[in-house]
Parts: structure tokens; C-alpha cells; sequence
């Protein structure tokens, strides 16, 4: 599969500047020498973990397209996976607005938390899940998991070993099920058609190098034009966004 996106940085390296004039040197580090550093699903938008970044550590991360944090209890830098072989590739480091607070978002390989879930963040305190970025995640990373380690009697792996041109196949299959499922107006039915259709949706995205965000950034992209033509963006009702 290939690398659909090539790795970006909002912070360069020391002493260097970047588009919007921001360097090593904008950030704020507690009195520890330490910074927060958020990580997030460079693909569906998930938040996966905090972890903590010294000078050290998030010039190596931003070196090698990994990510380091530094470990507070050990008192010493460490490669995310470097154990667990639970990587992170680096697509994008920014800083926040007051510059105490550094965004990673990554390609994660495996589980983010150390349990063996997707996300630290599994414990909730209060309201309801957002099964958008959790679930998404969560599919995303078995379709990762089924193309390194096929496994038999898997759906996903046999789609995957079949090839895009079966997935392909199977879109049409569940565009055509959604379109009856509309017609006949059960509701029900047309939930069942519509999951079936977005979860082979992703999967075509995964297989072609594509990702959520890729299309959640065109819609944001027509939404923005129509805007600045005084025109609805193009699928939204007026007073409905």
C-alpha cells in the first residue's frame, strides 16, 4: 500500500523556521524541561494518549519521523514501540496557541495504550462515546492488523488477499442494497445497508493509500469555496450547518 501522505512538521528542527514562523524556541517547557504531547489518529482523528516530550525527545521525533517521548518515572528518552512494536510514524507536529502543548498526529501500528487498547483514553468519566473516531480507529486498525497477519476464516482478509477489484465489487453490491433499502422505506434495513457500504468504503480507502480525513478535508474544502461564493456548500442545507 502506498504512502499516501508525506511527512509534514509545523515545528523544524532547532533554530530553523517554519511557514507560520514557529521554532523549537517557541516552546514553552515546564520547569522540568518538559512539554505535554498529545497524540492523535493522523487517520480517523482519534485521540490515542498523552505522553511527554524534553527538548531531546521531540527533536528526535521530528528527525526520524518516530515518535520519542520522555519517560518521567525512568528519567529517560524512549522510541514509542520500541518493545511492543507498536510504532508511530509522524505526520504532523504542531504546537498549540500558547506554546505549552505540542499535537503529534500519527499512523499508529497496533494499540496505542499499553493494555492493548486502541486508545489510553478508554475509561470515560462522563457523557456518551463519540463512535465516530473510536470506531473508525478500531476498523482501521484491524485492517492494518489483517494485512500483516492475514488470518483464516477473517472477512477482511479474504477481501484483502482477493484484491481491490473484489472490493470494488462489493461497493457496488452495497450502493445498489442502499439504493432498495431507500426505496422500500425501512428504515431499519437502510442502517444495515448504509454500515455495510461505509465499512467497504474504508476499506477501498485503506487498500488505494486513502484515508477518512482525505475526504472529510474535501468536504471542508467545498464547504469553504461555496462559502466564499455566498452560495450553500454543496450537499448542506441552508441553516442546517
Amino acid at each position: 500500500m502506498r504512502d499516501r501522505y508525506p511527512r509534514t512538521e509545523s515545528l523544524p528542527p532547532e533554530g530553523a523556521e517554519g511557514g507560520a514562523g514557529v521554532s523549537l524556541e517557541a516552546v514553552k517547557w515546564d520547569e522540568r524541561g518538559l512539554v505535554p504531547a498529545v497524540v492523535q489518529d493522523a487517520a480517523t482523528g482519534q485521540v490515542l494518549m498523552l505522553a511527554y516530550m524534553n527538548r531531546e525527545a521531540l527533536k528526535r521525533t521530528l528527525a526520524s519521523g518516530r515518535t520519542w517521548f520522555y519517560s518521567r518515572s525512568r528519567g529517560e528518552l524512549w522510541p514509542k514501540g520500541e518493545t511492543s512494536g507498536n510504532r508511530q510514524e509522524v505526520r504532523e507536529v504542531a504546537l498549540d496557541c500558547d506554546g505549552d502543548a505540542v499535537l503529534v498526529k500519527v499512523d499508529q501500528t497496533g494499540a496505542a495504550c499499553h493494555t492493548g487498547e486502541r486508545s489510553c483514553f478508554f475509561r470515560r468519566l462522563h457523557g456518551e462515546a463519540e463512535l465516530g473516531p473510536e470506531l473508525i480507529g478500531e476498523l482501521w486498525a484491524t485492517f492494518q492488523d489483517r494485512l500483516r497477519r492475514p488470518r483464516e476464516g477473517s472477512y477482511v482478509s479474504r477481501l484483502l488477499a482477493q484484491g481491490v477489484d473484489r472490493i470494488l465489487k462489493k461497493v457496488g453490491e452495497e450502493a445498489g442494497e442502499v439504493i432498495i433499502a431507500a426505496k422500500n422505506g425501512d428504515k431499519n434495513e437502510l442502517v444495515w445497508e448504509l454500515a455495510d457500504l461505509l465499512f467497504h468504503c474504508l476499506l477501498l480507502m485503506f487498500v488505494l493509500g486513502l484515508t477518512p480525513q482525505d475526504v472529510l478535508a474535501e468536504l471542508a474544502r467545498r464547504r469553504h469555496s461555496e462559502r466564499e461564493k455566498g452560495k450553500p456548500a454543496a450537499g448542506v442545507e441552508v441553516g442546517k450547518t
